[in-house]
């Protein structure tokens, strides 16, 4: 199938044509460009940012202000992803349809880091956070447009465990690697920046796409496109039920670890958090690296991919029980293995199960645009949510919404009938 064909008449299920530089070149740098976007979400969001408000603002109002920021920036991601989406699935270029927003991306979002790192106001703050969410999902949602466009069905839960490899250990390295800035928060913020471009700019030279020039140009309906931010249960069930599924664990697991830091600090009562957080971190990428590796080839292997996300799901309910029950830094720790565990398993076969439900690959990238709102909008919602639990509740409240949330998430993706 040559790519103008696949892409004016495949679907998510459909295997596209190979890579130009081969699969197991794309294979191997799926996890540094994954590492270079998710450095900055583990580093900023649950070490940097925090620190910083912080340190601006004072202990009183850090849970009220870390709130309203990131519920602003996660916002403006939870809407920018289908429109860099859209925008990729448009775009006519010899460097295909992805490139150039990979590397525009990652340059905006550096920039945006270092206006943040030199921000001293909440207004400031506010403004630079999302900038960087909006210049970082311009480059993240083509990003995870790959999969679809390139990978062969039988190859995505491989694909995926290697993607989520990238994503968690990005996620927890940058929650290791920004502890280490704790005290010197603009170099950590420009260090990131430039981790981020230097890493998706050699992804983009190293697997070139195939020339979109000559395919055909889509008439832009705008009604059409504001449709598509809802999902429809009866046009579209199975994307529906794993976009409900995903939305359901990425909201109880963001409530709680979103709050991380405070967690550590004011209820379970460490004193030095940044020695603390790179430990967290090792135990974190140990369970997902094990579940990771298994899961994803493991899923290809069998053919089936719902057992293992309602298994993630469940363990995941099950690892936020230990603290809500025993409120110390060992039952932490252990939370943080089994959610690892988890989360890596969740990560290597959602992703792939993700792409076999999209409709068109037309518009791949908006679409999983789309789907990642089950992904942004819990960071949306859920640091306002959960401060509003731990002021009125205190932090122990926020575990049994994790648990309900999670358990739900798991049995979600059961009436899927496009995968197994």
């Amino acid at each position: 199938m040559t790519e103008s064909t696949f892409v004016s008449t495949a679907a998510g299920n459909e295997d596209p044509p190979a890579p130009i530089r081969g699969l197991r070149r794309l294979l191997g740098w799926i996890i540094p460009a994954n590492l270079g976007v998710f450095l900055v979400w583990g580093a900023v969001p649950g070490i940097l940012l925090p620190q910083q408000i912080t340190l601006a603002f004072g202990e009183a109002d850090k849970v009220a202000n870390l709130a309203i920021v990131a519920t602003i920036g996660a916002f403006a991601a939870m809407i920018m992803q289908p429109v860099a989406g859209q925008i990729s699935d448009r775009t006519r270029s010899r460097f295909g349809r992805r490139a150039p927003w990979i590397v525009i991306g990652s340059l905006a979002g550096a920039l945006s880091l270092v206006g943040l790192a030199f921000a001293h106001t909440l207004v400031g703050i506010a403004i630079a956070w999302t900038l960087v969410q909006i210049s970082y999902n311009f480059a993240q949602g083509p990003l995870s447009a790959v999969m679809p466009d390139r990978v062969p069905v039988a190859r995505r839960g491989t694909f995926a465990a290697l993607s989520g490899i990238g994503l968690m250990v990005g996620v927890l390295g940058g929650s290791i690697l920004g502890s280490m800035f704790f005290n010197s928060l603009t170099l950590g913020y420009i260090v990131f920046a430039v981790l981020s471009v230097v890493a998706l700019s050699l992804f983009v030279v190293f697997n070139p796409d195939y020339p979109s020039t000559d395919l055909p140009r889509e008439p832009f309906d705008a009604g059409a496109f504001l449709r598509t931010f809802w999902v429809n249960p009866i046009t579209h069930p199975d994307f529906f039920w794993a976009f409900t599924g995903r939305l359901l664990l990425y909201t109880g697991y963001f409530a709680v670890t979103g709050y991380q830091l405070f967690i550590l600090t004011d209820y379970l009562g460490v004193d030095n958090p940044e020695q603390v957080i790179p430990m967290l971190g090792l135990i974190s990428i140990a369970g997902i690296l094990i579940a990771t590796i298994i899961s994803g080839p493991l899923s290809d292997r069998l053919g089936r991919r719902k057992p293992f996300v309602f298994a993630s799901s469940l363990m995941l309910g099950l690892a936020m029980l230990l603290p809500w029950l025993a409120p110390t830094l060992e039952s932490w720790m252990l939370m943080t293995l089994l959610a690892g565990l988890g989360f890596g398993m969740f990560q290597a076969v959602d992703t792939a199960l993700m792409s076999e439900v999209l409709p068109s690959a037309k518009s791949f990238a908006k679409d999983l645009g789309v789907v990642n709102i089950a992904a942004t909008l819990p960071q949306t919602i859920a640091p306002a949510v959960a401060g509003a639990i731990v002021l009125t509740f205190g932090f122990a409240g926020l575990f049994p919404v994790a648990i309900v949330l999670s358990v739900l998430g798991a049995f979600a993706v059961w009436p899927i009938k496009a995968t197994r």
